[in-house]
């Protein structure tokens, strides 16, 4: 008999970490599955964390983080998006992922359902399903353009026991971004039927045709039924950190208190010194990394436009190519076989939920020479390749 719940048992486990897995801890792999720079986090960052960790700073911390961090949070998304976010609507989080767990912890519960714009991150969907909701899929359509939303069909698929819509923008992995237009019908349409939106905005800084993508801090009210998450992953290259935060409505502080001090307890507090200084001194480096990966997708789309059998998907936004091979129905397998064979690691469209089921997606956030060699490898193998 099994200790384990049989639907965490079964629970599908991602593909992308199947073939990262088949990677990991080889060099001679060029890694393009994971959304991570191959930057290290920059030093201004660590030396304030080294600095707390010398003055002792290692005992608990408020559970929603210290309050030179949730000022440090007000200040920037003042600073960016022009609006005032008091302190008791932030909290700090142990990593993005964490975010979406303790929202799914305290919104759904089982026999309720959850709305998923897709193509979309797989771990999402797998914190809902863990909290027993059932993940009804929208997926968006590739065109010439990039992706596009029927936000009709995203209605369509809302009923009386719907909780959550969850959308990222910019898009892992597609690079989709919502303009005004379309955030607020989607937020007026939340607001009537008392559905929450989620709003996943980690690639907020990562947008190529302005200096940050819209958010939805810029139309919802205080008590509006909006949740947004961010990280300090992606903008910063502080990855492996496992830091990010939520902006929550009015009247939630009590409960995301109460759900962090039963989940993680808080994050270390010399850690939590090294986001404030991303915050606060970091935007030299946000707007140069985020030119670097202006640099890395122009040479991926342009080396993929020119490859036989390849349809490339524009992208707005995030730091990913989203691509089709002519011939190919199995993503996995390919991307498990150019591990194998050309030593390039993907990450398979099965991945991402409907609509990306024949896409492969790769992170362009490296260096023009590991681009080029990656770039050199690809076009081989996909020219040889047969299913």
């Amino acid at each position: 008999m099994s200790l384990i719940r049989p639907d965490i048992e079964t629970l599908e486990d991602s593909p992308i970490v199947d073939v990262w897995r088949l990677g990991y801890g080889r060099p001679e792999v060029i890694g393009m599955f994971a959304g991570e720079p191959d930057v290290s986090t920059p030093d201004f960052i660590c030396a304030a964390t080294n600095q707390a960790l010398a003055q002792g700073l290692t005992f608990y911390t408020p559970n929603r983080g210290i309050p030179a961090l949730r000022e440090a949070l007000g200040e920037y998304l003042h600073r960016i998006y022009g609006v005032s976010i008091p302190e008791h609507r932030l909290a700090l989080t142990g990593s993005g992922m964490n975010a979406v767990m303790l929202i799914a912890q305290g919104m759904v519960a089982p026999g309720d359902n959850v709305i998923a714009i897709t193509p979309s991150w797989p771990n999402i969907m797998r914190a809902m399903q863990i909290c027993g909701a059932a993940v009804r899929e929208v997926a968006m359509t590739a065109g010439a353009d990039g992706w596009s939303l029927d936000l009709d069909a995203v209605f369509a698929a809302c009923d009386a026991r719907t909780k959550v819509i969850y959308l990222a923008s910019p898009g892992n992995p597609t690079g989709w971004m919502i303009g005004r237009e379309q955030a607020s019908a989607l937020l007026a349409f939340a607001r009537s039927r008392g559905i929450a939106i989620l709003s996943d905005e980690v690639y907020h800084r990562l947008v190529y045709d302005r200096p940050v993508a819209f958010s939805f801090l810029d139309i919802a009210l205080p008590d509006d039924p909006v949740f947004v998450v961010n990280s300090f992953s992606k903008a910063w290259a502080m990855t492996g950190w496992r830091l990010g935060w939520i902006v929550y409505p009015e009247g939630c502080t009590a409960s995301f208190e109460k759900l962090i001090q039963f989940n993680t307890s808080g994050a270390p507090e010399f850690l939590q010194h090294g986001a404030i200084a991303a915050l606060r001194h970091g935007e030299a480096f946000v707007r140069s990394f985020a030119e670097r990966c202006r640099g890395g997708r122009e040479l991926v789309n342009a080396r993929l436009g020119r490859m036989q059998r390849v349809r490339n998907i524009p992208n707005q936004g995030s730091f990913y190519a989203m691509f089709e091979v002519a011939g190919v129905t199995d993503t996995l397998t390919f991307c498990k076989r150019a591990v194998a064979e050309a030593q390039i690691g993907m990450a398979p469209g099965i991945a991402f939920g409907r609509g990306a089921e024949r896409h492969i997606r790769l992170c362009y956030a490296k260096s023009p020479e590991l681009l080029t060699q990656a770039m050199d490898r690809l076009e081989g193998f996909v020219a040889a390749y047969r299913e």
